[in-house]
């Protein structure tokens, strides 16, 4: 276990990567590094206006996640994140430049940014995904009621589950534990966590 460096949680919105990233800090003694959703500075105007904010809220996520890598690589714990870098370039923005809300120019831009930042940091030594239908997304999305996503379309979350499924589907940075979430609520059902934490452990003892 004391091998183990960098644990990530990946998914779509809503799939509860948040509230399961704080369980296994709790449950493993792990340090965390939360997705940056209340201190980002174009969160709430993205989803007002996709097409004008879209370059500036993903080269955010790009940085921020990259210097998240860099702490966890650097300190001494083990640390879960929330999110990977991996899908700021995978999923969010080819999918906003697929629809038409970043320009040719901005993708390339941020392609070029990513290829460097990845080319320098190590993958997670586990990912787990955190894979859930479209009905689950938008039920997680309308209980936690964030305002800023009350404008979000079903043919986004749509076109983001269908790249998070390519995605994983060719996932060949690391060692990999997918999590079919549908039929489980680990937030309020201590068995469910417990059939979690037996996978992890399986993978964790498998690995070291």
């Amino acid at each position: 276990m004391q091998s183990l460096k960098h644990v990530a949680v990946a998914g779509n919105i809503g799939a509860g990567k948040t509230t399961l990233t704080s369980l296994l800090a709790k449950h493993y003694h792990w340090d965390v590094q939360y997705e940056d959703t209340t201190a980002n500075p174009y969160l709430a105007d993205f989803y007002d206006d996709m097409q004008r904010w879209s370059f500036n809220l993903q080269i955010y996520f790009l940085n921020s996640r990259y210097d998240q890598v860099l702490q966890i690589r650097r300190g001494e714990n083990t640390v879960i994140q929330d999110r990977t870098i991996y899908e700021d370039a995978r999923i969010f923005a080819p999918n906003l430049h697929e629809m038409g809300l970043m320009s040719t120019r901005d993708f390339n831009n941020y392609i070029s940014l990513f290829k460097l930042m990845s080319s320098q940091i190590q993958p997670p030594d586990l990912l787990i995904y955190l894979k859930c239908s479209i009905p689950k997304l938008v039920d997680h999305i309308q209980t936690r009621g964030r305002d800023y996503e009350g404008s979000m379309s079903l043919d986004y979350l749509k076109k983001l589950n269908d790249r998070y499924e390519a995605w994983i589907s060719d996932y060949t940075h690391g060692n990999l534990l997918i999590i079919p979430n549908d039929n489980l609520d680990f937030k309020n059902n201590p068995e469910d966590f417990g059939l979690i934490i037996e996978q992890i452990d399986g993978h964790i003892h498998g690995l070291f």
